[in-house]
This record gives C-alpha cells, structure tokens and sequence, in this order.
C-alpha cells in the first residue's frame, strides 16, 4: 500500500487547521498569543535590535511549539485511552510539563533582553 501524499497546499492547510483549532480550544495557547503580543509591542516601543528581536521571536516560537505539541500528545491519549490510566496521565503530564519548561524559559529570556533597555528608559524618564 502506497503511502498517502498530501499536495504542498493541503499540508499547509491541514497546519494552519491545527493552529487554528489550538488557538480556539486551548486556554494557554490564547494566553501565550496574548502575552506575545505585549511582548512584541513592548519591543517596538523600546526599539530594540535585531538580536533582541531574535531572542523574542525564538522563545515565543518555541513555547508555541510546545504548546502545540502538548495539545496533540493531550488529543491523541485522550483518543487511545479515554478512561484514567497511568501511562496515559505520564504523557499528558510531561507534554505540558515540556510546555511550562518553555514558557519559563521564555520569561528568562525576556527578562534578559528588556532589563537594560527597560532600566535606561527608566532612569530617561527620572532624570527629565
């Protein structure tokens, strides 16, 4: 039996089908979203570099991807084992665990990026 091969633009759809439905579904996914864009914002404001951006842009794709991949490993134990099982309650719980690992990791590195831009706009504001 021949593999089934998607065309280039269904795959992308059936992607872009899975963010969508994460986004809806997931509490986390929109709190991310939410925070992502403050961070964003904040960045724009502040002007930071290049670097700075690209410190950002990873840490929040990173802990979208997390977030995305916790929601499939949550739907397909869900769908192997519905009832309570304890493997199936390890899986679910490293996936998220993998999530918060991200988003802690997140933090840090914002934590890291805004401090002196955040501090000199501070002390500009104090001294004028």
């Amino acid at each position: 039996m021949k593999p089934h091969r998607y065309s280039l633009y269904r795959a992308f759809g059936c992607a872009m089908r899975g963010i969508t439905t994460a986004v809806k579904t997931e509490r986390n996914m929109k709190i991310h979203i939410a925070a992502a864009l403050i961070v964003f914002i904040a960045a724009a404001m502040l002007q930071l570099d290049r670097v700075r951006w690209l410190f950002l842009l990873v840490a929040v794709a990173m802990v979208f991807v997390a977030e995305l991949m916790n929601t499939a490993v949550e739907a397909v134990v869900d769908l192997i084992s519905p009832e309570e099982h304890v493997l199936a309650r390890v899986a679910k719980d490293t996936a998220a665990g993998a999530a918060l690992v991200a988003a802690v990791f997140a933090v840090v590195i914002g934590i890291i990026v805004f401090y002196e831009p955040v501090w000199d706009w501070l002390q500009h504001r104090l001294i004028t």
